[in-house]
């Protein structure tokens, strides 16, 4: 059962394998060309362990914005499904993390959360916490 206190996903060959082992290949490269001094070899390897850092970075990135308009797309639905009207209008007022946090809410609560969340400002983390029928995401990224 998802709720507010487990909602966040860590993905554990990214977060605790990948990127680890990266940054300590890169921290082992910076230290190899600091010990050694500058050589091609050397340079090269620091350059190729920041590159591998960055493609991981960058990836999930890429993977979180696409999930992020996703989730924008799944907002205007649902809002069109339940009211008919555009979401458009709603959507000019809220920050994207209030959008994300807003996907939460189950269809009842929906509604009543975004007129919430713009004539209180609701943070994202207020909306969260707000919800009491919580609509689990187990396949964000």
């Amino acid at each position: 059962m998802q709720n507010f206190k487990n909602h966040r996903r860590l993905y554990p060959a990214h977060h605790f394998i990948l990127i680890p082992l990266l940054l300590t290949l890169l921290i082992w490269a910076i230290q190899n060309f600091v010990k050694n001094g500058f050589s091609f070899p050397n340079f090269y390897f620091v350059l190729s362990s920041f590159i591998l850092v960055l493609i991981a970075l960058i990836s999930r990135t890429y993977a979180m914005k696409n999930q992020d308009r996703l989730i924008r797309i799944e907002m205007r639905y649902r809002y069109f499904e339940h009211t008919g009207k555009s979401f458009a209008e709603k959507e000019k007022h809220l920050k994207l993390g209030q959008v994300i946090a807003l996907r939460f809410a189950c269809d009842e609560e929906l509604t009543i959360l975004i007129e919430k969340a713009i004539s209180e400002k609701l943070t994202s983390t207020e909306i969260k916490k707000a919800i009491t029928n919580w609509l689990p995401d187990n396949n964000r990224v």
